[in-house]
């Protein structure tokens, strides 16, 4: 049976360019209009792409899985483009299927005032990434025992205890420095979370990603997400440059990247 999988919706555009980029199937990806909406979607057979198949292959086939996401967010970014400009656009999860056009149609029609409203709220907006991650983490754990005067203190009773007494307190100890070193980590991010705040119209703060899914050595202490206006993007970039060469002394680097489709703000 042939259904409809859909990529993003956008607002009905004027002369919108042709999208060349191929479907997660391979085929043709095309505009469905529907009042002052355009659902981008492309042809696929449920045999290959139903629920219950994709939930199977996730399982069993993580390549297949992978080329597919991939192909899910080229169609996005060609979606987003019309020229020299970005469009605004509803980016979809990744396996969104409908029984045909009159199914897709309904779901336009019932959810049609939170469509718009999410495209009302994104429009000459774009989404950028920000991340931070700790690259001396030794250098600032000594920092942090050597400014807090609780550590201190436990140092100093630790020092006066004999020697078989003092195997709890220095267990003590450790969880103490691992709690106020995670504690002035969090502060240190809340602050550069909150330094572009007004430059966006709307943040939040993602989960952090662990070393296996970056890629990197260094431990993620902040990941971001702004909405940025279009007019202030430059001004964004030119504060993220600013702010890496001041957390580099601390040994933090940051790392930006945008724009992209505005899953944390208008995500589906």
């Amino acid at each position: 049976m042939e259904s409809l999988y859909l990529y993003c919706i956008r607002e009905k555009t004027d002369n919108a360019p042709v999208i060349s980029t191929e479907g997660i199937d391979g085929g043709e990806v095309f505009p469905l209009v529907h009042r002052q909406l355009e659902a981008v979607v492309s042809r696929v057979s449920l045999k290959e792409f139903g629920s219950e198949e994709i939930q199977n292959k996730s399982q069993e086939d993580l390549k297949w899985i992978k080329e597919k996401a991939l192909a899910h967010e080229k169609v996005i970014e060609a979606a987003a483009k019309k020229n020299d400009t970005r469009l605004s656009l509803i980016p979809m999860r990744f396996g969104i299927i409908f029984n045909g056009e009159k199914s897709l149609k309904t779901m336009l029609d019932k959810d049609y005032a939170r469509i718009t409203e999410k495209l009302e709220k994104i429009r000459g907006k774009q989404e950028w990434g920000l991340k931070v991650y700790l690259k001396g983490q030794k250098n600032f754990e000594e920092e942090v025992k050597e400014k807090s005067a609780l550590i201190k203190k436990k140092r100093k009773e630790l020092a006066n205890l004999p020697e078989g007494a003092a195997f709890f307190m220095e267990e003590e100890l450790k969880t103490l420095i691992l709690k106020e070193t995670a504690e002035e980590l969090t502060g240190f991010a809340l602050g550069v979370f909150e330094a572009f705040k007004n430059i966006a119209v709307d943040c939040v703060k993602n989960k952090n990603l662990g070393k296996e899914l970056t890629g990197k050595s260094e431990p993620m202490v902040l990941n971001a997400a702004y909405l940025i206006p279009g007019e202030s993007v430059a001004e964004f970039k030119t504060e993220a440059e600013k702010a890496n060469k001041r957390i580099r002394e601390k040994g933090f680097y940051l790392e930006y990247s945008g724009p992209w489709p505005a899953y944390n703000f208008a995500g589906y």
